[in-house]
């Protein structure tokens, strides 16, 4: 198990000493290969006896993107063109900095900082992938290492399904989280309710930080992978390790058994296929749903067909949590629409058995800083998505593929981020930041994009 926490070290420790001799791009060695394994190995490191290391192997995220974006601010020759996305971004950003100076909520200051880190370091992280030369980028190659990151993964879960034993009993989860997080071991298997459903059933997470986790990283997996394996005539022409990343991400669907994940997983076929024109595959997914319910309906059976079951009509435990948890939040949001103060929701409420709300990104915004963080956020995904779709429609090159890749992810975390709070993953927050900064900057490239594009910029 230390290996991970020996990759995780080397991926931060190359990553880091390539951005001081000038390769900026470097920065996604650590986030590519270090942060999918995070939590595994913070929780490695706790039960191996350093757990006095690990407040700095918890900053490690952070001080990458300071030290990064510090070194392009200084060395930048030409002011910055900023654009409606960037300013989105800044408003939102100064919005949650005052809520977080204000002495509005039931928590200090300090914990005020952590929540606003949770909250609002994504900016700080856009602007860094904005200020990066997508060119010296090369977009192929850390677009295969995801692919090749997942099917390890993939082969984690399989090793995990043979044993049926999770693999988070042998790092220490359960102890790390009790530890830093204030949280009981919970649940039949003695880590936390998230890695079984509501009737029993196992969920695993691979090397990930829960069945959740790898259910959304999954769904941003297959986006990359797909944007991977498009020519620049939007035809899909997969090599083996496309077609090994597809078969491993199907199977890390059906063993995280996340049903917003589940759903996002196709929707994001779904909607490469009705972007790129691809009448075949958009018939074969129409066939395939007619099918897979039929199917269902035949052979589903067991403990399976009672959780999807019960998943349609609200009357499992955890879908009932996530419609109180709503409730709860959207009540909150109503009598105080400012917002109750940084902190009153997400992760460091619930450290302190205080939390109100949650289960739903927007919400956990809402209840901290009101409604006007939250059309903040509203409008910075909106306009994310407008400018990933004319980037890509617009472009020629290597730009497309990450134009399409953060295309489908937003696409296909829609529905993750209204029954999680999406940011706190970890890996596929900063990933996407970096690459919306990236995309973002191409507005303001001349050469590959077209006039309109840039004057309706």
């Amino acid at each position: 198990m230390i290996i991970l926490l020996v990759i995780y070290v080397l991926a931060f420790t190359i990553s880091l000493a390539g951005i001081l001799k000038g390769h900026r791009e470097r920065i996604f060695i650590f986030v590519v290969l270090g942060l999918p394994i995070y939590f595994t190995a913070l929780s490695i490191a706790y039960i191996n006896g350093l757990g006095t290391f690990i407040p700095l192997l918890q900053s490690c995220k952070e001080i990458i993107i300071l030290i990064t974006l510090g070194v392009l601010l200084y060395n930048r020759k030409q002011p910055i063109q900023f654009h409606t996305l960037d300013w989105l971004i800044i408003t939102y950003f100064t919005y949650t900095l005052v809520y977080t100076l204000l002495p509005i909520g039931d928590f200090s200051f300090t914990d005020r900082l952590l929540a606003f880190k949770s909250l609002s370091f994504f900016p700080l992280v856009y602007f860094t992938g904005r200020l990066l030369d997508s060119s010296k980028i090369n977009f192929n190659n850390y677009f295969s290492y995801i692919c090749i990151v997942a099917i390890l993964a993939g082969c984690v879960l399989v090793i995990e399904a043979i044993r049926y034993e999770h693999l988070q009993l042998y790092t220490g989860y359960a102890e790390f989280n009790r530890q830093f997080f204030k949280q009981e071991p919970g649940g039949n298997f003695g880590l936390s309710w998230t890695f079984e459903t509501s009737n029993g059933l196992k969920r695993f997470a691979s090397f990930y930080g829960g069945p959740l986790e790898l259910g959304a990283n999954t769904v941003c997996t297959v986006s990359v992978a797909i944007a991977l394996s498009t020519n620049h005539k939007n035809r899909f022409q997969p090599n083996n390790l496309i077609i090994a990343t597809l078969v491993f991400s199907l199977y890390a669907i059906f063993m995280a058994l996340s049903r917003a994940a589940f759903v996002s997983y196709f929707f994001i076929i779904y909607i490469y296929a009705f972007l790129t024109e691809n009448k075949t595959v958009l018939k074969i997914f129409h066939y395939g749903i007619i099918a897979a319910i039929i199917a269902g309906g035949f052979w589903l059976q067991g403990d399976l067909y009672d959780w999807v079951m019960n998943t349609i009509d609200f009357s499992d435990s955890s879908s009932a949590f996530h419609v109180m948890q709503w409730l709860d939040g959207l009540n909150a949001i109503q009598t105080h629409p400012m917002g109750m103060g940084i902190g009153m929701s997400g992760r460091v409420s619930s450290a302190n058995d205080s939390n109100v709300g949650g289960e739903n990104q927007l919400i956990i915004i809402g209840v901290q800083a009101g409604l006007i963080a939250v059309l903040l956020y509203v409008a910075i995904y909106i306009y994310t998505i407008r400018t990933c779709i004319n980037v890509f429609r617009h472009t020629t090159g290597k730009s497309r593929k990450p134009a399409l890749a953060l295309l489908l992810i937003k696409i296909g975390i829609i529905i993750p981020l209204l029954t999680a709070n999406t940011e706190s993953y970890i890996y596929l927050s900063y990933f996407t930041w970096l690459l919306t900064g990236i995309v973002a900057n191409l507005i303001k490239s001349p050469s590959p994009i077209q006039k309109p594009f840039i004057t309706a910029a």
